[in-house]
């Protein structure tokens, strides 16, 4: 009885390894929703990125979200004072479903400061439902208004296994897009 167990269990978990290879090779559409505040100086003109993972720290990066996946048309101004802005773009599926984000600002440009309201990340993969992230930030990214950082964090996953920081070296890379 015991080799016929063993014989199920590896099958099983070569159909499960197999499955969550295939999805990492699949393409996904993100689309974030980015809320700019209404405060006095809102509004950016620096180049904002992102980095979104999954409970297991599977991520992916955007260098820059206007160039990845800008779709308001051209000449609009991104991250102004009470905008809502939508990038799209395809990338790698991660094996889970969004739930960490990092918000990054390059400090550039006339205007630096830029205060978020929210974030709202959705991820469709071909042939199944669309998964939907929602990251409440209210808060400045910017150097001159607390708390004085040009990124926020936020974490929504119910469980992580290791801890983020900057670089692929200190969390487990699946793509990066610039």
């Amino acid at each position: 009885m015991a080799p016929r167990t063993d014989s199920l269990l590896l099958s099983f978990l070569l159909v499960a390894t197999v499955a969550v290879v295939a999805l990492a090779e699949q393409s996904c559409v993100y689309t974030f929703k980015i809320k700019t505040g209404t405060r006095d100086d809102s509004g950016t003109d620096s180049v904002i990125g992102v980095s979104v993972a999954d409970r297991y720290g599977r991520h992916m990066e955007i260098d820059d979200l206007e160039k990845w996946g800008g779709v308001m048309g051209r000449g609009h101004n991104y991250f102004e004072n009470g905008d809502l802005d939508i990038f799209s773009g395809k990338a790698p599926c991660l094996p889970s479903p969004v739930c960490f984000l990092n918000l990054i600002s390059d400090g550039s440009g006339n205007k630096p400061g830029w205060y978020v309201k929210y974030v709202e990340v959705t991820t469709t993969i071909p042939g199944d439902e669309s998964k939907r992230q929602y990251f409440d930030i209210e808060q400045w990214l910017a150097l001159d208004e607390p708390p004085h950082e040009l990124s926020v964090e936020r974490n929504n996953c119910p469980q992580m296994v290791s801890t983020f920081g900057v670089g692929c070296e200190n969390r487990k890379c699946l793509s990066s897009i610039v």
